[in-house]
């Protein structure tokens, strides 16, 4: 290991790199990533209630960004319409759902979230929940991409389910660009049908970005990951992308997180969004 690699290795010891779930678990895992890297493997993972955060025992490789990269390039779980009206990203009875469902602003101010795309086109992030630290990470990059969108007279959008006061202190720590919404009821990942369970928060390529993330400076905020909604409910939803509008009904494109992470490639929201012609 050289010197470079062996202080990364020592800085992740220090910081006992959380659990990336609001959770009680006892877990262990070995990760092997592909046949290709199977040397690189990362070994014994063990994860362990200290509080909520796992101690490690891995072999930290020169190409573990290769890898981390690798497997996000895996197959994507988006859908594409040209028009919203002729041929729908989602069904008419998600769209009528929607309808009825209300979100709140910063300032506590409740509007039917089909109202965020009535008269624009937007992107709109769902966020897995408003501490989750791969959600910084999607918000991050969602945000880098904001002067193309702006220059398209796209709007960015990120929900998160739980309450204003959540929504609140995540906009304060990320300082993200875009417009910050709640959805205490979880109506909107219900409507969309955003997958839930422990097989789509423990995976093995969750666990690659969360080491990824830690690493490039990320972190979990463990207070909002504790109150008791999203711990009992927000921990195991995943999220997604859509882009919308305008109209309430012209939702063309849809991205279903598979797994905790799971962010599509920018070039798909891009193109969905922002594409000229």
């Amino acid at each position: 290991m050289n010197n470079n690699n062996l202080s990364t290795y020592q800085s992740l010891v220090h910081s006992r790199i959380p659990c990336f779930t609001p959770m009680a678990i006892s877990l262990s895992a070995t990760i092997a990533v592909s046949t290709s890297v199977r040397q690189n493997q990362l070994h014994n993972l063990n994860f362990t209630k200290t509080p909520f955060s796992f101690n490690y025992n891995f072999s930290l490789t020169s190409n573990f960004s290769a890898i981390y990269a690798s497997h996000r390039s895996s197959s994507s779980s988006a859908i594409f319409s040209s028009t919203g009206t002729e041929n729908p990203a989602v069904s008419e009875d998600t769209i009528n759902v929607l309808d009825d469902v209300q979100v709140f602003d910063l300032k506590g101010q409740g509007i039917p979230i089909s109202d965020l795309w009535k008269d624009r086109k937007a992107v709109v992030a769902f966020a897995r929940h408003f501490g989750c630290v791969l959600c910084r990470i999607r918000a991050d990059y969602l945000a880098a991409e904001k002067d193309k969108m702006d220059a398209a007279g796209v709007a960015l959008v990120l929900i998160g389910p739980g309450t204003v006061d959540q929504a609140r202190k995540f906009y304060e720590q990320t300082n993200f660009k875009g417009e910050v919404y709640a959805d205490p009821s979880y109506r909107s990942y219900e409507a969309l049908r955003f997958v839930s369970g422990i097989t789509t928060t423990f995976t093995p390529g969750a666990g690659l970005k969360i080491i990824q993330a830690y690493m490039d400076g990320y972190r979990q905020d463990w207070e909002l990951s504790f109150e008791k909604d999203t711990r009992t409910r927000g921990g195991w939803r995943q999220g997604g992308v859509i882009v919308a509008g305008p109209g309430k009904n012209n939702i063309t494109y849809i991205h279903k997180d598979k797994e905790a992470g799971d962010d599509p490639d920018i070039r798909e929201i891009l193109s969905a969004c922002c594409a000229q012609g």
